[in-house]
């Protein structure tokens, strides 16, 4: 059996996903590595921070994926979109160790 994490959305309203624990560790990873070392990026600027992280090693749809765990993320009150016309996003906690 796969293991998997219920990633959450942070509207109540709307209903998180399972997915495979290993790709959602490996995007949170990412996410977090895009932004550790700026303020905040786009949603576009932070797509390609992400893609470049997995270029040789992830499979699946990277843009899925880093919706997903962005959005459980957010609902985790560790990521924060910044209101705006475009979507930015920052970290706004400390990533939780392993």
């Amino acid at each position: 059996m796969e293991d998997t994490i219920h990633a959450r959305h942070p509207d109540p309203e709307k209903q998180g996903v399972s997915i495979n624990r290993i790709k959602y560790e490996q995007m949170r990873l990412a996410i977090e590595s895009a932004l550790s070392d700026c303020d905040d990026l786009t949603f576009i600027e932070l797509t390609s921070r992400v893609r470049e992280n997995l270029k040789d090693g992830f499979d699946g749809s990277i843009e899925w994926y880093m919706v997903t765990v962005k959005l459980d993320m957010e609902a985790e009150g560790v990521l924060e979109r910044i209101p705006g016309r475009s979507q930015r996003l920052r970290l706004v906690a400390e990533p939780k160790a392993g």
